[in-house]
């Protein structure tokens, strides 16, 4: 799966998480250098810092099989193989002798799939920033939002 998505550079550029090569750092250095240009040529910097909360929890299943088919070209039989392994899977907590209801949307966070999975659903969040014309980066569920540079 990441041959193709790397052979085919379908991954999000600007996502560090859960990539060869791509740490914190990358993420860090890529953002430091903007805010750099922009306080040399004396424009002002700003920076918004975006967390999800419980984001691999929120990942609908639907509209990950669909983005799964139209923005990475995964046919059906791939595309059925990941809705096998999304459908009916369920979680619940257990405690004092009461149990949560089930949960029945995201991908399993320590799962080796899950990350992928979840970088492949939030990919075009960086194409919709840049068109507002920011700059943005991601890592894992991180969102960094700044002014584009003026040069």
């Amino acid at each position: 799966m990441l041959q193709y998505l790397s052979v085919n550079k379908l991954l999000p550029d600007r996502q560090s998480a859960y990539r060869a090569f791509r740490f914190t750092e990358t993420a860090i250095a890529g953002l430091l250098s903007d805010i750099f240009s922009a306080l040399d040529t004396g424009d002002i910097a700003a920076l918004a810092m975006l967390d999800l909360s419980a984001a691999f929890h929120t990942v609908v299943h639907t509209i990950l099989l669909q983005r799964l088919q139209t923005s990475f070209g995964l046919n059906n039989t791939v595309s059925s193989w990941f809705g096998s392994y999304l459908d009916q899977r369920r979680q619940h907590v257990c405690y004092r002798g009461k149990q949560s209801s089930d949960v029945q949307f995201g991908v399993p966070q320590g799962s080796v799939l899950g990350p992928l999975l979840f970088v492949l659903y939030t990919a075009d969040i960086v194409n919709i920033i840049t068109c507002q014309g920011l700059s943005a980066h991601q890592y894992a569920d991180d969102i960094q939002i700044w002014p584009m540079s003026s040069e």
